[in-house]
C-alpha cells in the first residue's frame, strides 16, 4: 500500500496538477502549498488548458497551436507565464492567473491526445523539470464519478487524466491522485464521494490524507482573489466553518458543504483506476479527446464537450 506521507514528504521537486480543467489549479495549491510550507518542498503546479464557457466563449480545451506567449517543453505540455492566452483573444488561463499571484512559471496541458500520449509527454516533461513526483489534483470528487451521477456534468476530463496518471505509474513513475473540497463543484455529493473513496480503501488505494491549515487558507484565499474558481472558494469557506447548502454557477448548481470538503484525500492512482475507475477504463486506449468522447457515449454519458457545444449551438441560435 501507498502512503501519501512518506511520498508527500520526500518529494522536494513535486508537480501538482489540477486534472479537471478551469479552477483545479487552485485545488491543486492547497497540496503544493502544505508541501512548500512543511515539507521544504520546490513545488511546480499546473492545470489543463480547459476554461469552461463563462471564461473561454470557444467550446472544448485549447490546443497547442491555440496557445501564445507559452513555451512547449513536451508534446502538449506547457510552461505557462502571466500572458500565457488564447490565440489573438483576451482569454488568459487559470494557469496564467496562477503563474501571476506565484511569480514563477506554471504547467499547461493540452489534452487532445489520448491518455497514453499525454503519459509519455508528461513524463518527458516531468525529467525535464526535474520533478520528483506528480500529483493529480481533482476537486469535488468527479474523478471518482461512475457515469449515472445525476449532478454530473464533466465527467471527461477527469477519465481521461486519471487514465493518463494510471499510466505514469504502470512506467513506474512516483504518482499519487487527490479529492480536493469533496462535493465543493456541484456534481458528485458528499456521499456519494465518500462512499467510492469506501471503495477504494477496502481495495487498499486510500493512502492517507491531508487538511488544510490557517497559512495555507490564507494562501489560497489570496490566490482565489486572482484565478476564477468557486469550487476551490468553497472547500475554504469549509475550513473557515461554513457548513450546510450553499450554491455556485451564479445560483444554478447546489451543494452541500461539510468540513471534509477541508481535506485532501490522497489515492492510489493504479488502484482507483480498477475500484472507481469506469470512465477512465472507457476511455483509457483513445487516441485523441474525441475518441474518449465517443468512449463515454458508448456507455450512455454526456460530457462537458457536449453540452460546452450545445450551449454555443443555442447561443449562436439566439442571435439576431
Amino acid at each position: 500500500m501507498q502512503d501519501a506521507e512518506q511520498l508527500l514528504r520526500r518529494a522536494k521537486r513535486p508537480l501538482v496538477l489540477g486534472m479537471g480543467g478551469g479552477g483545479d489549479v487552485v485545488g491543486a495549491l492547497a497540496t503544493a502549498e502544505s508541501m512548500r510550507l512543511y515539507d521544504h518542498a520546490d513545488p511546480v503546479v499546473g492545470g489543463i488548458a480547459w476554461e469552461r464557457l463563462p471564461i473561454d466563449a470557444v467550446p472544448g480545451p485549447r490546443r497547442v497551436s491555440e496557445i501564445e506567449a507559452a513555451e512547449e517543453i513536451a508534446p502538449g505540455i506547457l510552461l505557462a507565464g502571466p500572458s500565457t492566452r488564447a490565440r489573438g483573444r483576451d482569454m488568459y488561463f487559470a494557469e496564467a492567473r496562477m503563474a501571476e499571484f506565484l511569480g514563477e512559471q506554471t504547467l499547461l496541458v493540452d489534452i487532445q491526445a489520448g491518455p497514453a500520449a499525454i503519459a509519455g509527454a508528461l513524463a518527458s516533461a516531468a525529467a525535464t523539470l526535474d520533478r520528483d513526483l506528480i500529483v493529480f489534483i481533482d476537486v469535488g470528487g468527479d474523478l471518482l464519478a461512475q457515469g449515472d451521477e445525476a449532478g454530473l456534468r464533466s465527467p471527461l476530463c477527469d477519465a481521461v487524466m486519471l487514465a493518463a496518471a494510471a499510466g505514469l505509474a504502470a512506467r513506474g513513475a512516483p504518482v499519487l491522485a487527490g479529492i480536493f473540497g469533496v462535493g465543493c463543484d456541484a456534481e458528485l455529493t458528499p456521499q456519494e464521494v465518500l462512499a467510492r473513496l469506501a471503495q477504494i480503501a477496502a481495495a487498499g488505494g486510500l493512502c492517507g490524507a491531508r487538511g488544510l491549515t490557517d497559512p495555507v487558507a490564507k494562501r489560497l484565499e489570496h490566490a482565489i482573489g486572482l484565478v476564477p474558481t468557486e469550487a476551490s472558494a468553497q472547500a475554504v469557506r469549509a475550513f473557515r466553518g461554513a457548513a450546510g447548502i450553499a450554491t455556485i454557477r451564479g445560483g444554478a448548481r447546489t451543494l452541500e458543504l461539510t468540513a471534509t470538503a477541508a481535506l485532501t484525500f490522497y489515492l492510489d492512482v493504479e488502484i482507483t483506476m480498477q475500484a472507481t475507475g469506469r470512465l477512465a477504463r472507457a476511455v483509457a486506449d483513445a487516441d485523441s479527446l474525441e475518441q474518449a468522447n465517443e468512449a463515454l457515449h458508448r456507455l450512455g454519458v454526456r460530457t462537458e464537450l457536449d453540452l460546452e457545444f450545445e450551449a454555443a449551438s443555442r447561443a449562436r441560435g439566439a442571435r439576431p
